[in-house]
């Protein structure tokens, strides 16, 4: 039988193009439409309850769940291509409470602190997916990158943790010398482990001279693990180059107290932008 209520459920408030236009999810994960806008609902009652969850926030089911409950195309959420989180939450936000959003920010003149309110689908049209034809060549070597899927992002976020325990290492005075450098020697590995890590999941291929193009992940690693370390910062410098060309633009804002005019950014990460709550 057919709910005589459903005509009366959530309906998609706005439509969406997503920075990757589809390219570099998984097959299966999502139903992309022919023209490739996707329909955002209003998070339902559960969505937010989730939301209010801090331990699911900090593995990313939350997130995972609240993507695919509102933008009902999207089947597997752990396959978002990192270029596409930013643009979800934020048009899941704007489906759910409209484009306004309060952001607290201090003056860097006077030290006030100000409540300015930003327009989201402003920020939204302006996210763009870097170039990732944009390729590097290091002497008989060319690399090439690809987005990472939101489950690997979310799971190299440990590596925030390992810099924050790194931290907490160095300032403990109840720790004994011996004991610090065990443990900072520890988290180091760790931090080193994730990074390696990321770089081969966001590198597509590495082809040699003949044409041969490595694409299998555990070469990549291994490759990245026994490399020297100028290969390496060449590598991050350039990646971080690609995204700086599509960075959006820092929100400018005039100070109610000293009237003098800033910058300030704004982030959109999965936990801060959920967990602060709307």
């Amino acid at each position: 039988m057919v709910n005589p209520l459903n005509k009366y459920f959530r309906q998609p408030v706005i439509y969406m193009e997503l920075p990757s236009q589809g390219r570099w999810w998984r097959p299966g994960s999502i139903n992309m439409p022919a023209d490739r806008r996707i329909p955002v609902c209003p998070m339902t009652a559960r969505d937010e309850i989730l939301l209010r969850t801090p331990d699911a926030l900090l593995n990313g089911i939350t997130v995972k769940e609240v993507i695919e409950s509102c933008c009902n195309v999207i089947t597997d959420a752990w396959a978002v291509p990192n270029i596409d989180v930013d643009a979800l939450l934020i048009g899941i936000r704007i489906a759910s409470y409209g484009n306004m959003l309060d952001v607290d920010s201090t003056c860097p003149h006077c030290g006030t602190s100000n409540r300015h309110g930003v327009d989201l689908g402003d920020r939204l049209g302006k996210i763009r997916s870097p170039d990732f034809d944009f390729t590097l060549q290091h002497d008989q070597l060319l690399f090439r990158f690809k987005p990472m899927q939101y489950f690997a992002v979310n799971r190299e976020d440990s590596l925030r943790y390992h810099e924050d325990r790194l931290l907490k290492v160095v300032n403990d005075s109840n720790l004994s010398e011996e004991d610090k450098i065990k443990e900072m020697t520890k988290h180091a590995r760790k931090m080193l482990d994730s990074s390696m890590k990321a770089l081969a999941l966001q590198t597509e291929f590495i082809q040699l001279q003949d044409g041969t193009k490595v694409i299998e992940y555990e070469y990549i690693i291994e490759f990245y693990n026994n490399i020297e370390g100028d290969v390496i910062k060449k590598v991050q410098a350039h990646l971080i180059e690609m995204y700086n060309r599509v960075k959006v633009p820092d929100i400018r804002a005039v100070c109610e107290e000293c009237q003098k005019n800033y910058e300030y950014p704004i982030e959109f990460d999965f936990s801060s932008f959920f967990g602060r709550g709307f």
